[in-house]
């Protein structure tokens, strides 16, 4: 099976300078070669691998820099992941949007000139349900060019009932695919239904989404592992999927809520080194880069392989019409700059802010 990644990560323990090389110089990086890359011995090759990354960054996106908006609908949740504000033993008071109050978060990311927008919940209940998420999509579409969803796996058939409604896209992470580690930090809840989850992309793209985002937490296990299986995940949903559009992200975990610290941390170096070698093998995805990263690392990331961003992103249930009613976050924000200061921070650099995606899997 595609996750069986072992051959690969003996691959990356074994590989050598004069590899590396080899790799770099290949006109095709597929699994072997992208393997290599992500070897400590490429370590030095950092370098050369940025200027790779750019010119193709270029070559495919231009100067531009995709931007996009969260927006979370709810905090409640029915899952115990231990890494997570949300989490369903977390002592804090829950709250979600009435349909009110989503038009109003709507029209203020209106008036930022935002025109893709993230739909967020946590894992399913009864009080932030398929039916609810289907009528937020309902209602953001009149207002968005694009509109994606991070919730909670679907069925097919609800895949198709929000495409109807006007989704455009799917994030759903498998947060880690070592199964032990899974298994340990999500310790109740549907979540923990490992093959639901990895198999959530499939049926959203079956039933016609047209863009859906992959990734892992960085720091849950061995980064290494973990990254070599989203490049097997996504090169197997392009082999049957390959009209539609497939993006990376790259959340590095930090210390959250109830004291949960990362358990493999990963250096800004290393970050690096993932996202070139992703570039190098993915010339065509889109690499994703959130507000969780400081302001200096996302600007230095712009264009060099990164070529979407968040911007503004509040990670409170609302937030951008009014102060929340509940001020905890799924997680802490290191990037606060509003639109127009990060949008000058771009310019600044030679790279342009695109609000509306052309990519053909859009059209």
């Amino acid at each position: 099976m595609w996750l069986d990644v072992a051959p690969l990560l003996e691959l990356t323990q074994k590989a050598t300078e004069a590899d590396v090389e080899l790799a770099l110089a290949s006109r095709h990086i597929g699994d072997r070669e992208f393997a290599t890359l992500l070897a400590p011995t490429a370590a030095p090759f950092l370098e050369r691998m940025a200027h790779a990354a750019q010119a193709l960054t270029r070559r495919h996106f231009g100067r531009t820099i995709t931007l996009y908006a969260p927006l979370y609908l709810s905090s409640y949740c029915s899952s115990g992941c231990t890494y997570c504000g949300f989490a369903s033993d977390r002592k804090h008071p829950r709250h979600k949007l009435g349909f009110d109050e989503l038009e109003a978060e709507l029209g203020a990311l209106n008036r930022m000139g935002i025109e893709e927008v993230l739909l967020l919940t946590g894992e399913r209940t009864p009080v932030a349900d398929f039916d609810y998420i289907l009528e937020c999509v309902r209602r953001a579409a009149k207002h968005f060019a694009m509109v994606t969803i991070e919730t909670f796996p679907m069925t097919t058939e609800e895949y198709r009932a929000l495409v109807a409604a006007g989704c455009t896209g799917v994030t759903l992470y498998q947060e880690t695919y070592d199964t032990a580690v899974y298994a340990g930090v999500h310790r109740w809840g549907q979540k923990r239904n490992f093959l639901n989850r990895l198999e959530g992309p499939a049926r959203a793209l079956e039933a016609g989404i047209r863009q859906v985002g992959c990734g892992v937490l960085l720091g849950l296990a061995d980064p290494i592992t973990d990254v070599l299986c989203v490049y097997r995940h996504v090169a197997e949903l392009q082999k049957c999927y390959w009209r539609s559009g497939f993006s990376v992200s790259f959340p590095r975990l930090r210390p959250e809520a109830g004291g949960f610290q990362p358990m493999r941390a990963v250096s800004d170096a290393l970050l690096a080194q993932l996202i070139f070698a992703f570039r190098l093998a993915l010339p065509e995805n889109h690499l994703v880069l959130s507000t969780r990263e400081p302001a200096k690392l996302r600007d230095g990331f712009a264009g060099l392989g990164i070529s979407k961003m968040s911007v503004a992103s509040r990670t409170t249930v609302g937030g951008y019409d009014h102060t929340p009613a509940d001020k905890i976050g799924q997680f802490e924000i290191n990037d606060a700059r509003g639109v127009d200061e990060f949008c000058a921070a771009l310019r600044t650099v030679g790279l342009e802010p695109v609000f509306k995606n052309w990519d053909a899997a859009y059209r």
